[in-house]
């Protein structure tokens, strides 16, 4: 796909996204005016060249929802969900399917066909000082299932039960992605398998 029509669609996505206060929605506005900049969006360069870039976030959850997968970073020094960059002319939902498979050796099961949340974040940790623009999608797994996680970014994984979550030790969102996936869920209002869609 080429770089305008990707753009395109990635404009498309950010205009989709129903914010859910006040923050989400000054992060969408300055998302679609940062991609209408024309602006390079994609990392083109490590560590962090452009200053501000395109991430996916993928939440695993158990099929019931009660539990979440966080991973250990080594770089952040925070429990995270697993995710990455979004290369040069690749979706967002793309990169969920390839990270997943190099960060926990699984194929994407998605909850929800959309990112549920987005995010503007300056980084912090052992990394270059970067923003990232991050889509946040809710995915599914087994917690009994046995994951073979990439051990050079990770120094382990674990589940949360959702009143276990490390919120103080984790991505400065991480408690509104939650909030917005449990209301998201219950309203059965994104889902692709639990609700049958």
């Amino acid at each position: 796909m080429n770089n305008i029509a990707i753009r395109s669609d990635i404009y498309r996505l950010v205009s989709s996204i129903s914010p859910m206060d006040t923050i989400e929605e000054e992060h969408v506005n300055f998302v679609l005016n940062w991609i209408e900049s024309g602006i390079e969006i994609f990392r083109t360069g490590k560590p962090a060249t452009p200053e501000t870039h395109l991430v996916s976030y993928f939440v695993v959850a158990s099929p019931d929802q009660s539990k979440v997968l966080l991973v250990d970073h080594k770089k952040a020094m925070l429990w995270l969900p697993p995710g990455g960059h979004v290369e040069p002319g690749e979706h967002p939902k793309e990169t969920v399917s390839r990270e997943i498979k190099e960060e926990l050796d699984i194929e994407a099961e998605f909850l929800c066909d959309e990112p549920i949340l987005l995010t503007v974040t300056k980084t912090v940790g052992n990394v270059a000082k970067h923003t990232d623009v991050s889509f946040w999608y809710l995915l599914k797994c087994d917690p009994n299932s046995v994951l073979n996680y990439d051990a050079d970014e990770f120094n382990k994984i674990g589940w949360f039960g959702i009143d276990e979550i490390p919120y103080e030790k984790s991505d400065p969102h991480m408690k509104r992605f939650v909030e917005k996936m449990l209301n998201l869920l219950k309203l059965n209002s994104c889902l692709t398998v639990l609700g049958g869609k």
